[in-house]
């Protein structure tokens, strides 16, 4: 027989733990590259059970950034960033900038990963990583990071960090559709590719694993990366994939939820009490 009590007290549990998210969710609407969290609720014989669901992975909305070489991707696709100890991490926050070596990185030092090309464009496949028995690469996050366990390297345009203006070749560069970064001199008359930004997808990408706000890393549901399809835009970055409207929505249904589940506690506990009361 199915407690009344115990029915309402995991319903009311349930319900607090749906507000833990949306309140997550709610505070974070504004917060560039967060990917929302998703729930959902199954039933079982003492009541119901809060399930965490694989995050939202729809593209949030383009807003300017605060610098020329912020990139936002239209479509699918992730960048890539390799942390100080080696460790490789996806996101969509691509608030990009130039540190005192030249290093495009993002506002916690994260190298923004990518590919040597040649002359023409085309990626240089500077080494292979080991795979072990199982064809994974040996020491993931350490050496592959763009699709099919190609190594990428840091892309690095070399400034002066005294002024912060290019040094060498070119005066300036430009990052096309394609993630291709061009070097450019001659007052633009010389163009020369020299990096292609590692733009990656994943199967699955909903199930990737949230380790820092707005990076993930991947899982076994997730698969290994796979090509990307977006296209490059420089200076904006995206914004949260959060809609306010939804989750006010859910807040109103969670706050109904969490009312019923108190009245059925209180109605559980004075049916106990006059129960105690006639026994007595």
């Amino acid at each position: 027989m199915r407690d009344p009590f115990i029915t309402a007290l995991n319903a009311q549990n349930a319900a607090y733990n749906w507000f833990n998210d949306l309140a997550v969710n709610a505070s974070n609407v504004y917060t560039p590259g967060f990917r929302e969290k998703r729930m959902m609720f199954s039933d079982y014989i003492n009541g119901v059970s809060y399930d965490e669901l694989p995050f939202k992975s729809t593209q949030g909305k383009s807003m300017p950034g605060r610098a020329a070489s912020n990139l936002f991707v239209e479509g699918k696709g992730m960048f890539v960033v390799r942390k100080k100890d080696g460790t490789l991490l996806y996101t969509r926050l691509g608030d990009f900038s130039f540190d005192s070596g030249g290093s495009l990185v993002n506002e916690m030092g994260y190298k923004l990963q990518g590919y040597l090309t040649d002359q023409k464009g085309n990626i240089i496949n500077t080494g292979v990583v080991q795979a072990n028995a199982n064809g994974s690469p040996n020491n993931p996050g350490h050496g592959a990071g763009g699709t099919g366990h190609m190594p990428t390297t840091e892309i690095n345009l070399w400034i002066d960090p005294s002024n912060g203006k290019f040094l060498g070749k070119y005066d300036e560069y430009k990052v096309e559709s394609d993630g291709t970064v061009m070097g450019i001199a001659d007052k633009g008359k010389t163009k020369v590719p020299l990096y292609k930004v590692a733009l990656v997808d994943f199967v699955n990408p909903s199930e990737l694993a949230m380790v820092e706000d707005s990076y993930f890393v991947p899982t076994p549901k997730s698969g290994e990366p796979v090509e990307g399809e977006g296209e490059f835009q420089s200076g904006l970055v995206e914004e949260s994939n959060v809609s306010l409207k939804q989750i006010v929505n859910y807040l109103t249904q969670a706050k109904m939820q969490l009312d019923v589940a108190s009245k059925l506690i209180n109605t559980n506990k004075q049916l106990l009490q006059e129960s105690l009361r006639l026994i007595q």
